[in-house]
């Protein structure tokens, strides 16, 4: 055997050991993105199911059941709202335009609990951005319909959000339900709840519907499946069927 073919031998097995690897890993890697996506598809069950069940009350939200148990619940809470601290999380968008969601304590009836509660979003005035808009709480006991949410998402805040001195601005960039509860003195449940209902105090409630993401794993899957196809191909019409369709006589590569 001629030290040419020798060559020509090692590189075929090194390239072929390449390419095993190569499906094997990107293979691998798409089953588990299938994984996550039946995982998250259990998930999404069971969230969906939750949100079938019947409205929960206050007692619910008042430390009688860990918050994990009643998250994506719905509810129907009786209470009085805590207008002097509303808060205002700014830079959220709502129907693609940027605004505040509004966030206020209610006092839950019969119950030393209040629950933070997302009321809506309503446009934040851009020629004077410490403008506040005017809004209607009312006075007296009222009735809240909505579903059981973690706290809002967070966003990039330089100024370290969340954690604000007495008689801070109440337009924030977050709002960490640990730092408010302190900061107020209300005893807050470690949840908040998504207002659901008609928009008739001018607050828009037009919130996105949950979802645990399975399209984005289903995505990446095809994704890893069709590299590992790739390879697979490549190596087969270089390293096999190109050997075949060489002429006689020529020399090995």
């Amino acid at each position: 055997m001629t030290p040419r073919r020798v060559q020509a031998d090692w590189r075929f097995w090194l390239v072929t050991a390449a390419a095993v690897a190569g499906v094997a890993a990107t293979a691998a890697l798409g089953r588990w993105q299938l994984d996550r996506a039946a995982q998250k598809q259990a998930l999404q069950a069971a969230i969906d199911e939750r949100q079938r069940q019947p409205a929960l009350d206050g007692r619910a939200l008042s430390g009688q059941e860990a918050p994990e148990a009643v998250l994506h619940r719905a509810v129907a809470l009786r209470g009085h709202w805590l207008g002097q601290h509303t808060v205002f999380l700014d830079n959220r968008q709502m129907g693609g335009r940027q605004g505040f969601v509004v966030v206020t304590p209610l006092q839950l009836e019969h119950s030393p609990v209040a629950v933070a509660v997302q009321r809506g979003w309503v446009p934040r005035n851009f020629q004077d951005r410490a403008a506040l808009p005017a809004l209607d709480t009312p006075v007296g006991l009222v009735d809240v319909a909505g579903r059981v949410a973690p706290e809002p998402a967070r966003l990039l805040d330089l100024e370290g959000g969340g954690v604000n001195p007495p008689g801070a601005s109440r337009i924030r960039q977050n709002l960490d339900l640990d730092a408010f509860r302190a900061e107020t003195g209300v005893p807050l449940a470690g949840l908040t709840v998504l207002q659901t209902g008609a928009a008739g105090d001018g607050l828009l409630r037009q919130w996105p519907v949950f979802s645990v993401g399975v399209e984005k794993h289903h995505g990446y899957a095809f994704q890893w499946f069709g590299l590992s196809g790739l390879i697979a191909i490549l190596y087969v019409w270089f390293q096999l069927v190109r050997r075949f369709l060489r002429p006689r006589g020529h020399a090995a590569p």
